[in-house]
């Protein structure tokens, strides 16, 4: 142990205005920040949480409202200071917080002035705000009494037995410069705020299933299930502990799309409106979602894995091991726990691809042909190999046939892909696997793949094939064999 009695010392407090600034840069979007001031509102045992907002360009306000306990003049005081608790200290089980900033880190990264009313039982409503400016002016970590229209506000906060009020105003980020009657900034705000609506009906869904009411502009906001619970069809994995049952993974494979009503497939795409943006992960911190739809570094999204979604339930004090971030955005499996993480995860996946490829197994069982099209072919040549692009394959063959004069173009590139295939890099790089091969069109947009297989059935339909048939030729023509899924979805233009 040092002994510091004798050892120079000098101060080296922040200054003011440049570490609010920092605060300001953290990253939150406006969706994590409501979120996070809803934390607050949760963990003071609300059971109504109410947001609103009054549009007026530049002067717009944003407040969020809660029945919660509410805090007295000394509680809000250390509420309102920066780092207000300390993240190695141990939590109630309850407490949605950590760091002691969620509150000021959330507003400050989304206005340059809040104020915080809060009315404790036994006590008259009091009120403080955060003034940037203020700051900036006088060079210290001072709150000031003062918000304007200031009657409205208590008016609020009295109408309940107890709760808190926070009121966003001069929020820069979002309305800076604009004007009440800008229709084109009305609008984008609008958008926005339908977005924090289905942002907090996805975080909170477990908490408004239990019985707390989130109310957007005076209307009550419905919980997304990621999971579809109840929904037929809907296979749930077994759940799995880890940390002497502290850690529960539970893996579920949805309803293959056949068995959805377009309702409920329109449900499961959620918030994001994506099916693949919805797969993976969701890791849950006393039932308050963190991360949602995320592989978490151990697999890339792909379409044929988005029937799968995994459950992972944290409780508060696994913060420092799953790498929670100040936004409880971010979660990071430990190394500890990695590998049976994966191991569960690919379980579910296995099954997932099972289940959004089964229609087209049939189908391809159904139509299938002895006629194969591959797109490389592999040629001799003064007693070597070589490979070419098949001339034949139905893609390139039409292409070909509708080129005209940019025919020989086209076969002198051609010509030059085949002669500079790299095949020594890329045995190399199988040989030493460091890296698995990838599957055609995996990891990118599928939109290709869609389009052409279209395209080419249309010209086989309008050649004379049936349409059986001209599915069959599809199927075993390359790459659209490695998607069958895909040919249920084909239609005779």
């Amino acid at each position: 142990m040092i002994d510091y009695t004798d050892i120079l010392t000098t101060s080296a407090e922040p200054e003011a205005s440049s570490m609010i600034e920092t605060f300001r840069a953290i990253g939150y979007s406006i969706e994590t920040a409501i979120a996070d001031i809803i934390d607050n509102s949760i963990t003071a045992g609300a059971k109504n949480i109410w947001i609103d907002y009054n549009w007026k360009g530049s002067n717009t306000t944003l407040s969020i409202l809660d029945d919660g306990t509410g805090m007295n003049n000394e509680q809000l005081i250390q509420a309102m200071r920066p780092g207000s608790k300390n993240p190695l200290e141990e939590r109630n089980r309850d407490d949605l917080g950590r760091f002691g900033l969620g509150l000021k880190t959330a507003s400050f990264s989304q206005s340059r002035k809040f104020t915080v009313f809060a009315k404790a039982r036994g006590y008259k409503p009091v009120f403080w705000t955060w003034d940037l400016d203020f700051v900036n002016y006088t060079k210290s970590w001072k709150l000031i009494r003062h918000i304007p229209n200031e009657e409205n506000w208590t008016q609020k906060i009295e109408a309940l037995e107890t709760g808190t009020l926070v009121i966003w105003w001069e929020l820069d980020r979002l309305t800076k410069g604009t004007s009440e009657d800008n229709e084109e900034a009305k609008s984008k705000f609008f958008g926005i705020m339908d977005s924090v609506k289905s942002h907090l009906s996805m975080v909170f869904h477990r908490y408004m299933d239990e019985g707390i009411k989130i109310f957007f502009r005076d209307r009550e906001i419905n919980p997304w299930d990621p999971f579809m619970i109840g929904i037929d069809g809907l296979q749930p994995k077994p759940e799995t502990r880890l940390e002497a049952g502290s850690i529960k993974v539970k893996g579920f494979v949805l309803p293959h799309r056949s068995k959805l009503s377009a309702e409920q497939y329109n449900y499961g795409k959620g918030p994001k409106d994506s099916w693949t943006a919805h797969q993976g992960f969701y890791v849950y911190r006393n039932r308050r979602l963190l991360v949602a739809g995320d592989w978490l570094g151990l697999f890339k999204k792909e379409v044929h894995y988005d029937l799968c979604r995994i459950q992972v339930d944290l409780p508060n004090n696994f913060d420092d091991d799953w790498q929670i971030d100040i936004k409880k955005s971010i979660a990071r499996p430990p190394s500890l726990y990695r590998e049976q993480i994966l191991a569960l995860a690919k379980d579910a996946r296995n099954q997932a691809v099972e289940v959004y490829r089964h229609k087209g197994k049939v189908l391809k069982r159904k139509l299938a042909s002895d006629e194969y099209f591959p797109f490389w072919e592999e040629k001799a040549r003064h007693g070597k190999r070589f490979y070419k692009i098949n001339r034949q394959h139905p893609l390139l063959n039409e292409l070909l046939s509708k080129s005209g004069d940019l025919k020989k173009d086209i076969e002198k590139v051609i010509q030059f892909i085949e002669e500079t295939i790299p095949v020594p890099l890329i045995t190399l790089q199988e040989s030493e696997n460091e890296k698995p091969h990838g599957q055609p069109f995996e990891g990118i947009d599928h939109n290709a793949i869609k389009e052409t297989m279209q395209k080419l059935f249309n010209s086989f339909v309008t050649s004379g094939l049936s349409i059986e048939k001209a599915k069959a030729r599809i199927l075993n023509t390359e790459p659209y064999n490695f998607y069958p899924e895909y040919i249920e979805f084909l239609i005779n233009e």
